[in-house]
């Protein structure tokens, strides 16, 4: 995992990439986590990224707003982790 991606990140001009990390880069995927700053707040960006025609395209993007909000999907998403075995 990168702290920060030797190419840039393909998000929107109007966000400003503070960090981020590689989850995993493939030739045609690219998923990364990146904290970033939106109209004076900042907020976590979960991106999925398909490579088509040598361009970078958005296909999915989670935000996390708030560490409230990060501890209620956290522990739901941890109830259904034992049931992928």
């Amino acid at each position: 995992m990168n702290r920060l991606s030797e190419e840039k990140f393909p998000v929107s001009e109007t966000l400003k990439v503070i960090e981020g990390l590689n989850l995993y880069k493939t030739e045609k995927w690219w998923c990364a986590a990146v904290l970033m700053e939106a109209f004076g707040k900042k907020q976590i960006g979960v991106y999925l990224w398909n490579k088509k025609a040598d361009q970078w395209k958005r296909r999915q993007k989670f935000v996390i707003h708030n560490k409230d909000e990060w501890v209620r999907i956290k522990e739901k998403v941890e109830k259904l982790i034992p049931n992928l075995q």
